[in-house]
């Protein structure tokens, strides 16, 4: 019971950075998967323009699988994570189990898109033929073979939730690094390997998906002791299904309202086509530095939601306290690097003829990073403490209610050139300093009514 133990014992600081490092890479490691994509597909020698519009298509979906994977694991993690601090391993052993259950109705789902919707979702966004085919192909495969991301996402929170978080990093480096060798294998045709173009992109992706699915499945069974591993567990028990969603749906929704974000986004700058490609570009980097907080969040749900399992006030206001400064200074290093290195990222995707407006949203949108990142620690302190409601109001505010119509008014103004382009950007750090002054209301309320009380 060891790392048990250390979730009720260490200092909180000493804990949020021995468990947020790992998560931390590890979130990281997840979006390089889209970055490494990206930049060998915007090298292919034909092609390469159209591929990464097509690769920017297909991203919202993308984003959808893992918000409905990550979300609930998210659930599965806190309840769990509070279960173990009740001391209760038989209820816990009914979370994880059920949990995996849950991972096989999400996976038939993706399947079922993948081989019926894909079209249908491409075409609404653009009318070249070359995007539209190379889209297709490639969300195809990602929809298919969906499972090694979902189960990743599950086993991924199930370790993290009892303390283990460096072995779901190992499993997600483990991942990375066969997506990386793979990638340029099977795009360009190396060996006896032919050149598959955007679907090797695609099949490169979720090989490595399965192969830390794979190695984080061994961890759960072998490491994960504190409560039984068994079948019959996985019978649906409705009772934990809705708990699990009480503290999931609202971070499901988050990620899911970040997809419909982009995806409207791609149709606001449809008229476009080199802003849309830039932005979709610039999000997969802006993903990378939020990605940084999404981890250390994933540390700050767990130790915050054990002691308010134990009832241990100044663990929570710890907890509170070392999330927020943590992520503030983890997104001021993200902003010094996108507003130092704009260029060289823009080198790195071989951006052509998006590469100006890939540079001017680069410099922009990375001013709402501090923001969003302080958002994203807050909606982890309301995950931990069963506020949900208040993670998905700042959720819906961040990617719905106010970004979007700033965005579409914005693009009224927008049809002159990058300047006009460069109008849009600003929706982006507007939004945030909005939500991030709701959320520290919220956070006031909370820490009066289910903290101080």
């Amino acid at each position: 019971m060891e790392e048990s133990n250390k979730m009720k014992d260490m200092p909180v600081n000493k804990l949020m950075i021995q468990m947020g490092i790992p998560m931390i890479l590890s979130m990281a490691l997840q979006a390089v998967y889209n970055i490494v994509d990206s930049a060998f597909v915007g090298n292919m020698k034909t092609g390469s323009e159209a591929a990464l519009n097509a690769l920017t298509l297909v991203f919202p979906v993308q984003m959808l699988m893992v918000a409905v994977g990550i979300g609930t694991g998210v659930g599965t993690n806190a309840l769990l994570a509070r279960t173990l601090g009740q001391g209760n391993s038989k209820k816990a052993a009914k979370v994880a189990e059920n949990s995996l259950f849950l991972g096989v109705i999400i996976y038939v789902v993706c399947l079922l898109f993948g081989i019926f919707g894909v079209k249908a979702y491409i075409s609404s966004q653009t009318i070249d033929a070359e995007v539209l085919e190379m889209g297709v192909s490639y969300l195809r495969i990602c929809c298919v073979i969906s499972f090694g991301i979902i189960f990743f996402s599950l086993f991924e929170k199930l370790l993290q939730a009892t303390g283990r978080s460096l072995y779901s990093t190992i499993g997600q480096v483990v991942g990375a690094v066969v997506n990386i060798i793979l990638d340029p294998i099977m795009i360009y045709g190396i060996g006896p390997v032919p050149e598959m173009g955007v679907k090797g992109a695609a099949y490169a992706t979720v090989i490595g998906q399965i192969a830390s699915a794979v190695l984080l499945l061994v961890f759960q069974i072998k490491l994960n002791k504190e409560f039984e591993h068994d079948v019959k567990y996985m019978k649906p028990d409705v009772g934990i299904i809705k708990e699990i969603y009480a503290i999931g749906l609202p971070a499901i929704i988050a990620q899911a309202l970040m997809s419909i974000m982009v995806y409207v986004m791609n149709l606001i700058l449809k008229f476009n086509p080199s802003a849309q490609t830039a932005y979709g570009l610039f999000y997969k980097v802006q993903q990378f530095v939020l990605f940084l907080a999404f981890g250390l969040r994933d540390a700050i749900t767990p130790i915050i939601a054990f002691a308010y399992g134990m009832r241990s006030k100044k663990r929570i206001q710890d907890g509170i306290k070392y999330g927020l400064i943590y992520t503030v200074a983890l997104m001021i290093l993200g902003i010094a690097i996108t507003e130092i290195f704009p260029g060289a990222f823009a080198t790195l995707f071989n951006a052509g003829q998006s590469r100006a407006y890939f540079i001017s949203a680069m410099r922009v949108i990375s001013l709402s990073f501090l923001f969003a990142g302080i958002n994203v620690a807050y909606q982890g302190i309301y995950q931990a403490v069963n506020s949900g409601m208040e993670s998905l109001v700042i959720s819906l505010l961040r990617q719905l209610v106010i970004i979007l119509p700033l965005a579409g008014i914005f693009s009224i103004f927008a049809r002159n050139g990058q300047m006009g382009v460069a109008l849009i950007w600003w929706a982006f750090p507007i939004t945030e300093v909005i939500a991030c002054l709701v959320g520290y209301v919220f956070l006031k309320r909370i820490r009066k009514n289910k903290v101080l009380k």
